[in-house]
């Protein structure tokens, strides 16, 4: 479970997750990596797409693939994808980490980190998801309304723009582009 450890909450980087998956080329090697916490500082100077991800939903296959896609072509020029598991619509990502890790890196070839599996809605959402709602609230209120919602995290760690689940992940190339300062 996400946790903070600042009051103030001006930026993603203040935050403390669990990681799931670091990096796919680390998957056999990963049992003393599996459970760490990892301080979201980590991360200061990327440009980060948080999605909160499922793997039997409808639009599961699309966007695992266009977030990997998104990744292997930006990655070297400061990239980092966010993937965080969630079960909390239509009970879509039963598995357990290992079922988790399996299907995201043997059927998506996943390389970007997975964290540990959060509620992103609800008492028990994830401190994370809780800045990520308040720094930019949806249409329909703030709430994530389902699988894949997206936000786009600038290099200083403020959230920039919020994505709906049917937004395709190729669709905010452009915008991505925009935050890594290339054309």
């Amino acid at each position: 479970m996400a946790s903070h450890s600042k009051k103030d909450h001006g930026s993603i980087h203040e935050f403390t997750v669990k990681y799931l998956l670091l990096n796919v080329v680390f998957y056999f090697y990963l049992q003393d990596a599996r459970g760490n916490d990892v301080d979201l500082s980590t991360y200061k100077g990327k440009v980060l797409v948080i999605v909160n991800v499922a793997s039997q939903c409808g639009l599961t296959n699309s966007n695992y693939t266009e977030l990997s896609q998104l990744y292997q072509k930006y990655k070297d020029q400061g990239l980092e994808i966010l993937a965080f598991p969630c079960n909390q619509f239509g009970a879509q990502e039963p598995g357990n980490n290992d079922q988790i890790l399996e299907f995201a890196c043997t059927r998506f070839k996943a390389e970007y980190p997975i964290f540990d599996k959060v509620d992103v809605n609800g008492d028990k959402a994830s401190p994370v998801y809780k800045f990520l709602k308040s720094s930019k609230g949806g249409i329909f209120g703030d709430g994530i309304k389902w699988n894949f919602a997206k936000f786009l995290v600038d290099k200083d760690g403020h959230v920039v723009d919020r994505y709906a689940p049917t937004t395709s992940p190729l669709s905010i190339e452009k915008d991505i582009k925009k935050l890594l300062g290339v054309s």
